[in-house]
């Protein structure tokens, strides 16, 4: 569908539906941006600092190795457990090609789904590994029930996990109602350290946190990189001492330039965080996260031209290459040798006219098209430093039309077969 130059009355009513949609809705996709404010500064971070060097107060690193007999789960050399499967390097293909799917509650549709994820010829599925869904009843209580199965599925298929791990338990504090850091983190790192433990050698990467530059996924606070980049630290130390060929990935960057106390610019973010790591990343993250999605844009478009055209945007976070603006400052720091992993990405086919999604909604054929092409443009512009790239979705099969999330993905929800959208057909038969 071809979109009309919207009028400054319309431009403005979508700015304010997708800033309302930070705080309402629950979805991963990025808000709408807006410059800040002329008279506000944007060159100082307003963040908790952290001496170059100095670790955070909760600092877990360099414990010692864990013992694989303690209950934090069995060893992979019990003989009771399967084979593991062969190590792999922390250094990427570029690409390498995966999707996120739903896997937590109905592990027949978690069967069906990874086998048509091997059968695109993807290698990874992202899944989304709730802490408070694990160790919810109190520190120490864990539930590995689905976890087990998860893990047990996936590398039974030969697909590589990328999991995501945030959800805070009620009892770490702070009062959260969805997503927030915990008061301490050395509750974080414990439990990390028995998530690698369990499953080392099974789980290739850990993202931990997810939008940190967002308020709804730091608690409804403001948007704080210092603080972030102590979770991180805490984070790596705990992983790699239980697992120290696992991937850690900071948690993917929502793009967005919105300046406001519900979200902060996925550049500055980034930038900031730098800082507080004292320019070098080492001891924090293997592979930087970062989110992206086209809108209404192919990927192909520079964003200078995105920025410069209001009817798409008028924002480079709204160009499916803003990830390049990242990318740039991971240079600048000294870090290109470090790859980067996008971690969501897709385009929307919403037709719902109430939608704020709705403004840079494109056809399923066009999803198709715009997915595969992303995928092309990275392999012959991104390439050596582009890792794992996760779209989303394979379908929730319980979603409707009324969430917003169904129109984001390549499947219609169904069961017990799999229903294609041209997204998923055109992407198994992508060249890879």
């Amino acid at each position: 569908m071809r979109f009309s130059h919207p009028s400054r009355l319309a431009q403005a009513i979508v700015a304010v539906a997708l800033a309302l949609v930070l705080v309402a809705c629950g979805a991963d996709d990025p808000p709408a941006p807006t410059e800040p404010p002329a008279a506000r500064p944007t060159t100082r971070p307003t963040f908790t600092p952290m001496v170059p060097g100095e670790a955070p107060s909760t600092d877990p690193t360099e414990p010692a190795a864990p013992d694989p007999t303690v209950q934090a789960g069995a060893a992979p050399t019990d003989p009771s457990q399967p084979a593991l499967p062969p190590a792999k390097p922390l250094r990427m293909a570029s690409p390498e090609y995966g999707m996120q799917a739903f896997m937590w509650w109905r592990p027949e549709v978690a069967s069906r789904d990874l086998q048509a994820i091997r059968d695109a010829g993807f290698t990874w599925v992202k899944v989304g590994f709730g802490w408070r869904d694990i160790e919810g009843a109190g520190k120490g209580v864990f539930d590995w029930s689905r976890t087990d199965l998860i893990v047990e599925q996936a590398n039974a298929e030969g697909i590589d996990l990328l999991v995501r791990v945030d959800h805070q338990p009620a009892w770490t504090g702070g009062g959260f109602p969805l997503n927030g850091p915990p008061d301490d983190l050395q509750d974080l790192a414990d439990f990390l350290t028995a998530l690698a433990s369990r499953y080392r050698g099974r789980i290739r990467a850990y993202q931990v946190w997810n939008e940190p530059n967002l308020a709804r996924e730091w608690g409804g606070r403001v948007p704080d990189p210092g603080a972030f980049v102590q979770m991180l630290r805490a984070s790596h130390g705990a992983i790699k001492a239980a697992d120290p060929n696992a991937m850690v990935i900071s948690g993917g960057l929502s793009p967005t330039g919105s300046w406001t106390d519900d979200a902060r610019p996925d550049d500055w973010f980034l930038r900031s965080m730098y800082e507080a790591m004292g320019g070098n990343s080492t001891g924090f993250l293997d592979v930087l996260g970062a989110h992206g999605a086209g809108y209404k844009s192919p990927p192909e478009i520079d964003p200078a031209e995105v920025e410069a055209n209001p009817e798409l945007g008028g924002h480079r976070a709204f160009a499916f290459r803003r990830i390049e603006d990242l990318r740039a400052i991971m240079v600048e720091y000294g870090d290109e040798d470090k790859q980067v992993a996008l971690l969501e990405f897709g385009y929307t086919s919403d037709p719902r006219p109430e939608s704020p999604y709705n403004w840079h909604a494109v056809s399923e054929e066009t999803k198709a098209e715009y997915l595969v092409r992303a995928y092309q443009f990275a392999r012959e512009n991104w390439s050596p430093w582009i890792g794992v790239m996760s779209l989303i979705y394979m379908a929730d099969p319980d979603w409707t039309p009324d969430d917003e999330q169904y129109w984001w993905a390549i499947t219609t929800p169904s069961y017990p077969e799999l229903d294609p959208r041209p997204a998923y057909t055109a992407l198994k038969e992508m060249a890879k």
